[in-house]
């Protein structure tokens, strides 16, 4: 019985040494980009960026849809991180988030995202327009 444990006990440390040595790979890069949003009732939202990683930058593109209580048009300015990626090509995705808000004119903005890979957007950013919402959002980002 001492044996199983021990061998149990062995696994399961190399199973965390091996996570800690995949995470350890991961990577981090900035971000910045502009999204247009406009909507009644169902939203769409497109606009374009960068991604500085490893001191290359690369354009992205993105494209959304959102549906819920979505009413009026506004512009945000985004700037942040992003984090667990191992190659540019890991920002691509679908990232999803529920959420309400209005600007009225000007506001800030902030979120964290995550997609299907594990990459992480931490974004803040200024808005600028007219918009009310309550929505459930997707946003597609992809390199171009």
């Amino acid at each position: 019985m001492r044996i199983s444990s021990g061998l149990r006990t062995a696994a399961i440390a190399l199973a965390a040494l091996a996570v800690t040595t995949v995470s350890a790979l991961a990577d981090s890069g900035t971000i910045s980009f502009n999204i247009v949003k406009a909507g009644f009732i169902v939203g769409g939202s497109g606009g374009s960026g960068t991604l500085t990683f490893h001191g290359k930058r690369y354009p992205i593109s993105i494209g959304g849809v959102s549906y819920g209580f979505t009413f009026g048009a506004s512009e945000t300015r985004f700037h942040g991180t992003v984090s667990n990626i191992r190659r540019p090509s890991d920002v691509e995705g679908v990232y999803g988030q529920a959420g309400a808000g209005a600007a009225l004119v000007r506001g800030a903005q902030a979120v964290v995202l995550t997609n299907q890979k594990g990459a992480t957007l931490a974004l803040s950013g200024r808005q600028a327009g007219l918009i009310v919402s309550a929505d459930l959002s997707g946003l597609a980002l992809s390199l171009r």
